[in-house]
């Protein structure tokens, strides 16, 4: 359900939906090549096919002790070389602000909020307004909009029985979204992105949730080792999952072979984005793809057909490029 309820047994990280990573986009600005946009959306209001505890926090607010990052690999070592980070503020008065660092080189491996403070203003939107800052030449805003997400949970639980039924349609996410300058990710056209969300507690920063490709964690891995692969980092991907990804391929008809081949293209757990080739996933993700036919297309060796299901009508042809917010 691209990255939607990614702890084991269907629940989120923490049992907080503050702290789950929700989907990751990466495609150019549409006002040119000069830019390109990133999205991350968290903490969703759409709930999982179980019945959830009462202890489960559903608060609409970014959680504030948390830390959400953007990461960027640009020389293909798996590891950070650009951190894009934000904090926020308390929730006071139906209001919260967010604070973006900017991190490079060695400082953007380092965990939680580092490198230089870009701006410590950023409004959140609750309502329909976007209210967007540039600072450090990027363009950004923080709130809640339209979820973007589109898929068939029920298809999906009852043997691939497509219903046509879209389980996030008329939901909403909190997102981060930015407009930034080609060279500021990679000198060439080429880089990759993955989403972190950590959060400190009893003076320790521990990453709740993390991503790169849509659907993964929730259908690739098994329920005991889902939590563990959210704090894990994309740079032991391969030494950690190819084995069993290549296994769990084998048994979806991939001769063992191509099994690998194939578990190589999502390992390490890294969005990969050449920008001079059209956004389309997996080049890049905008907010139109159906990730979610393509996942079940990559675990079956194409068996399973696409579930007819179309994108939201809503989506913007302009930043932030999600829709306005139901609630």
């Amino acid at each position: 359900m691209s990255n939607h309820f990614s702890a084991a047994n269907l629940h989120f990280p923490g049992d907080d939906t503050r702290l789950e990573l929700t989907d990751l986009y990466a495609f150019t600005s549409a006002d040119g090549p000069a830019k390109t946009a990133l999205i991350i959306d968290v903490n969703p209001t759409v709930r999982p096919p179980i019945e959830l505890p009462p202890t489960v926090i559903t608060s609409r607010e970014f959680h504030p002790a948390a830390v959400y990052r953007i990461n960027i690999d640009n020389d293909g070592d798996a590891l950070a070389d650009v951190a894009l980070t934000f904090t926020f503020s308390e929730l006071e008065g139906g209001a919260q602000t967010g604070t973006a660092y900017l991190a490079t080189g060695a400082q953007a491996r380092e965990p939680g909020a580092v490198g230089r403070v870009l701006t410590s203003s950023i409004p959140v939107s609750f309502d329909a307004i976007v209210r967007p800052v540039e600072a450090g030449g990027i363009l950004m805003c923080a709130g809640a909009r339209s979820e973007p997400f589109f898929a068939d949970i029920e298809g999906a639980l009852h043997g691939f029985k497509w219903t046509g039924h879209d389980d996030f349609a008329g939901n909403d996410v909190l997102s981060i979204a930015l407009e930034v300058p080609y060279d500021m990710l990679s000198t060439g056209p080429a880089f990759g992105v993955w989403a972190t969300v950590s959060v400190w507690r009893d003076g320790t920063l521990t990453q709740m949730d993390r991503g790169g490709n849509p659907t993964i964690n929730p259908f690739v891995n098994p329920d005991d080792q889902k939590d563990l692969y959210n704090t894990r980092q994309p740079a032991d991907d391969v030494a950690n999952y190819l084995e069993p990804w290549s296994a769990l391929l084998i048994q979806g008809g991939y001769p063992p072979d191509e099994a690998k081949r194939a578990a190589l293209t999502m390992l390490p757990d890294i969005l990969r984005y050449d920008r001079a080739k059209p956004a389309v996933y997996p080049n890049g993700r905008t907010p139109v793809d159906d990730v979610y036919s393509y996942r079940f297309a990559w675990l079956s060796n194409g068996k399973i057909p696409p579930t007819g299901l179309q994108p939201h009508d809503d989506l913007l042809n302009e930043f932030p490029y999600l829709g306005l917010p139901h609630a």
